[in-house]
């Protein structure tokens, strides 16, 4: 079975799924469980000052189900960053760690610099830690040499839905490096999963698409099948792209009418 191996656990589902901007905990819980999803991030910094929508959230997901994955959302600094790693460690007795390090609360892009150093001191601490960053391939090889469990650049700005917008950049790091890469932030809609998981990538993580759609629960279902359509055409091998148009039928011994040989 083809399967997601990450930190030596591995997973059915390619998909990942945040948590943040649902409605209510029952519409979070149910779209968790039409995308197939075993990876759920959940951020702890907003749990520990108790931000609107993140009260409680812990006792909602049934972590017999699901391999609980804290991010450091909303610290601006590598030291933040770490510190709340720990204390996500020492609430939730998980050694996982989405890390984000984001000083920039307009535009929200990662800082890549706070990223590595923040990654190099939480991989030596033993965690398992799966970065958030730019679609930048130099960085990605880089978190994976101090022992990243995955690189997960973004596809366009985090809650954008501005689809795959680094495509060049996300292949050159599925050529250059050997973790898994998990294409992170901008999704809009199924057929961007789609398409990062026909280009090689092992996974994509969603939030706002989901959460933000009319209908949360079905749009739910239709990544969970977007991302396992993709996998399957990655797999499969695509046709090669020509530059003309190609018959789909032979053309030898077709009968022409116009041919003088031919009666009529």
């Amino acid at each position: 079975m083809d399967q997601l191996t990450i930190a030596g656990q591995q997973f059915t589902s390619r998909l990942m799924l945040g948590t943040g901007k649902y409605q209510d905990f029952e519409v979070m819980k149910d779209a968790l469980e039409a995308s197939g999803t075993q990876i759920v991030t959940v951020s702890i910094r907003r749990v520990e000052i108790g931000a609107a929508g993140h009260v409680g959230i812990l006792d909602e997901i049934d972590l017999s189900r699901y391999q609980l994955l804290p991010n450091t959302a909303g610290c601006r600094t590598a030291e933040e960053a770490v510190r709340v790693a720990r204390l996500a460690r020492a609430l939730t007795g998980t050694n996982w760690v989405k890390l984000e390090v984001i000083p920039d609360a307009q535009f929200l892009m990662p800082d890549p610099i706070g990223t590595f150093e923040a990654a190099k001191l939480l991989c030596e601490e033993g965690f398992v830690v799966l970065p958030y960053t730019p679609a930048d391939p130099v960085l990605a090889k880089k978190l994976q040499e101090v022992g990243c469990a995955t690189v997960m650049p973004l596809g366009s700005p985090i809650g954008s839905g501005q689809g795959i917008q680094n495509r060049a950049s996300i292949e050159v790091i599925l050529k250059t490096v050997t973790a898994p890469v998990v294409v992170d932030a901008g999704l809009g809609v199924p057929s961007e999963a789609a398409q990062a998981m026909e280009m090689g990538a092992s996974s994509v993580l969603v939030n706002t698409a989901i959460a933000e759609a009319r209908d949360p629960v079905r749009m739910a279902a239709a990544f969970r099948d977007a991302v396992k359509a993709g996998r399957e055409a990655h797999l499969a091998g695509r046709m090669p792209v020509r530059e003309h148009a190609s018959p789909s039928s032979p053309v030898q011994g077709v009968v022409r009418l116009a041919d003088p040989e031919v009666p009529v």
